[in-house]
């Protein structure tokens, strides 16, 4: 079955489930109609095999109460969340099987698995879920078996693109030979269409490059935290690398976790654990959210889209996290245009003058 057909996304009347129907919610600002689509089959970005719009969504939220705040009663939100972002031509969706905290774990599987159910080609919709390198994950089969649990939450026969969470080769490099081995067995046995990594530095990326290429299988897709707060020389190292080796870089957090978006302050924090991360980097970070506010009223954007557009054009695909239809109405709004040469660089300046930096992910090797 084709995917419906892609409209401008401030067009569509969203309905309630259940049958009803809500007014459509007012075009979230820089929302503007464009005279075609989002964009255009010609701009889909290659991961592998693979053919996917230029930005997916994330789904860490989905079953996160710790940090994200999930109640089950958020379901039918979520379940338009996946319908618009659908309708609008958004085909890659990124979870992992670590994904729900204590009894929710693996709930964000459970959910995307719930929502393709009536998709009659799920080949249609790209699935990207990241395997956790558990320390009881020691063998090649366990990892096989790791995928296997998965695609029974999935409800799918076969994975877009199967993913290493992290590498062990800080703390338990003997287990690392183990993991890569269950991705090539998991390819070589047809339950996922890629093979990609997460938060491997380039150092660690170019040696799993080169062992999956002996046996035959192409490293297709690296993932790691990137964005203008994310930006030092070993992120745009690993850019150039995954540029020399054809892996495509998919960008997740690229809105720093909401410090991008303009919404926040030192005297408006968000709830949770984020908040003690925020306190110390949001005070640094005036002249970046100064610049990006700018840019964005000049472009007739929000501070959100100008952020996401900053990392398509650097050659990435993101992955904001998405818990509402809000959320993703204004991300579409990402989508059909680009930053200037000139904003680019006025963003970046700004970005390298801030004080503190995103934290790294302290999975991430060299």
């Amino acid at each position: 079955m084709a995917l419906p057909p892609v409209t401008p996304f401030a067009a569509q009347p969203r309905g309630l489930s259940g049958g009803g129907l809500r007014r459509p919610s007012p075009a979230p600002p820089g929302a503007a109609l464009r005279l075609g689509p989002l964009f255009w089959p010609w701009e889909k970005v290659k991961v592998g095999p693979l053919s996917v719009s230029p930005m997916g969504f994330g789904t860490w939220a989905w079953g996160n109460q710790l940090l994200w705040g999930y109640q089950e009663s958020m379901d039918s939100e979520l379940q338009e969340c996946f319908n618009l972002a659908l309708k609008n031509g958004i085909n890659l969706f990124d979870t992992a099987d670590s994904y729900g905290t204590g009894k929710l774990n693996g709930q964000s599987e459970r959910l995307l698995g719930r929502f393709i159910r009536p998709i009659k080609s799920p080949d249609d919709v790209v699935i990207a879920t990241k395997f956790a390198a558990y320390p009881w994950r020691l063998t090649s089969g366990q990892f096989f078996s790791a995928c296997k649990s998965s695609l029974e939450r999935l409800e799918l026969d076969r994975l877009g693109i199967g993913q290493l969470h992290w590498s062990t080769a800080n703390y338990a490099p003997l287990q690392e030979r183990a993991l890569w081995d269950g991705l090539v067995e998991m390819y070589e046995k047809g339950l996922v269409r890629a093979v990609g990594v997460s938060n491997y530095g380039p150092k660690q990326l170019v040696k799993i490059h080169s062992y999956l290429a002996s046996k035959g299988v192409p490293l297709s897709s690296a993932q790691v935290q990137f964005s203008l707060l994310s930006m030092g020389d070993e992120q745009m190292e690993l850019k150039t690398v995954c540029d020399s080796l054809g892996i495509r870089l998919i960008a997740y957090s690229p809105l720093g976790l909401g410090m991008l978006t303009g919404k926040y302050d030192a005297s408006n924090l968000p709830k949770g654990p984020r908040s003690v991360l925020f306190r110390q980097i949001l005070p640094g970070l005036e002249s970046l959210l100064t610049c990006l506010k700018q840019i964005a009223e000049k472009k007739g954007k929000t501070m959100s889209q100008v952020a996401i557009n900053w990392c398509i054009c650097k050659g990435t695909i993101p992955i904001p996290g998405v818990k509402t239809v809000r959320h993703v109405e204004e991300n579409l709004g990402a989508l059909g245009w680009r930053l200037s040469p000139a904003e680019i660089s006025e963003l970046e300046s700004a970005a390298m003058a801030a004080p503190k930096k995103m934290i790294q992910n302290v999975f991430q090797t060299a």
